[in-house]
């Protein structure tokens, strides 16, 4: 226990040092640098080291480096905001302290796991109803229709959304694993399941079409449709559930595609950016500069161009680690997401439940899932999405739901770990 501790408080003055270097790089050389700004930096990396020892006594042998790793994808998003949109510096700073303390909430609520699942229901009904919310009464920003804006206040149910929703699978499909994995009927070559033990599934399915046509975000779509066509196989192990979700999904997208423009023009897109570089492929062919020009080792913090891309420092703030930061720093950002998907899922092999087990492989999977479609999307590895790199992308909404997902790790590793 002692040895985590000691671990966990190395990387996170890491992650300070990380901050701080950053900032000063930043605004030393745009001639920016304020002593109001520099000091909120001090008291949120005391907010680091108050999260790490307030956590610790909810979960004295959790895992040491989600903390840490969250800290340093923060840390680089943080001075990417000075960088690209210096305004929103005060904004995202105190968005982080919010997810900062929403971790520390997180892991005392999951201590008990099992107590969580027992409220399954109540969380899937919570999770439909902000993404019913997102889909009555979103509004369109950037494209895609899943803001909800209170007067001066706006956020995104479904990043809060997708947690809850994990929560009711996790929990439902550890009650019904026999059920779902020896109560089948044949349907040709395909082994499935009575319709009603697969009817939530399939209502899920249904909410995924119904984001993917009226908010107009494929992102969203493809990750709850992934993530619940991921956990049902994690439960039953048939390969016939995944068969059968692909088919359902292509088939609707192709309905989506055949009638409603804005899907269209996603994938003409995705396919040939050049048929109009300076119209609606404009974000994706500078996207592709950006890359391009970075090189190695990246032009460095200030001396490239990634502002002439439109919301830079939200969708598209991975082509700024591109060219600034090179493929080295691309790929310390992809390392680091990948130890976190790494722990998520050695969490959930050492479970000693079914459901902690698909508690943590579901956040897992949904971190992988968001993480590989927005950097395939500012790649054109994939049609370009609306979603936000996870703890780098400016916005209140994902930065705090970050942490949550992560207090959720955090707690869950804490369960299924011997104490010393």
């Amino acid at each position: 226990m002692r040895h985590k501790k000691i671990t966990e408080f190395g990387l996170l003055l890491i992650g300070g040092l990380v901050l701080i270097n950053g900032y000063l790089a930043v605004t030393l050389s745009n001639h920016q640098f304020t002593y109001q700004h520099f000091g909120m930096l001090f008291g949120l990396i005391a907010l680091f080291f108050i999260t790490s020892q307030i956590s610790r006594k909810f979960a004295a042998t959790a895992d040491p480096l989600l903390l840490p790793l969250a800290v340093f994808l923060a840390a680089i998003g943080l001075t990417l905001i000075v960088r690209l949109r210096p305004d929103l510096f005060i904004a995202q700073t105190i968005w982080m302290s919010l997810g900062l303390i929403a971790f520390m909430f997180t892991v005392a609520i999951f201590r008990r796991p099992e107590t969580v699942a027992k409220y399954k229901y109540l969380c899937g009904i919570a999770g439909i109803s902000l993404l019913l919310i997102t889909i009555l009464f979103g509004v369109d920003i950037g494209g895609n229709k899943n803001w909800v804006v209170f007067g001066p206040i706006r956020f995104q149910p479904s990043e809060f959304a997708k947690l809850l929703i994990i929560i009711f699978l996790a929990a439902y499909l550890s009650e019904r694993r026999q059920l779902l994995t020896y109560a089948t009927k044949h349907y040709g070559p395909l082994t499935l399941p009575h319709p009603r033990f697969i009817a939530p599934l399939l209502a899920l399915w249904g909410l995924t079409m119904a984001i993917l046509i009226v908010q107009r975000d494929l992102g969203s779509a493809l990750i709850y449709f992934g993530t619940i066509v991921a956990m049902s196989y994690m439960a039953s192990g048939r390969l016939s559930y995944v068969i059968l979700a692909l088919i359902l999904f292509f088939a609707g997208s192709a309905l989506c595609y055949l009638l409603f423009p804005h899907v269209q023009v996603r994938i003409d897109i995705w396919l040939n950016p050049w048929t109009d570089p300076t119209g609606r492929a404009y974000q994706i062919v500078q996207s592709l500069f950006a890359f391009g020009s970075g090189g190695i080792l990246g032009s460095g913090l200030t001396f490239g161009y990634p502002t002439i891309i439109p919301e830079v420092h939200t969708d598209f703030i991975f082509s700024a680690i591109g060219e600034e930061l090179g493929l080295a720093g691309s790929v310390a950002v992809i390392i680091a997401y990948i130890l976190v998907v790494y722990r998520a899922f050695r969490t959930a092999l050492i479970s000693s439940t079914m459901f902690t087990m698909l508690l943590a492989g579901g956040l897992g999977i949904l971190t992988a899932l968001q993480v590989f479609i927005i950097i395939g999307g500012v790649t054109k590895f994939l049609p370009l999405t609306g979603i936000t790199l996870p703890l780098i992308s400016y916005g209140g909404s994902s930065m705090v739901s970050s942490f949550i997902l992560l207090g959720m790790l955090f707690a869950v590793s804490e369960a299924t770990t011997p104490h010393e």
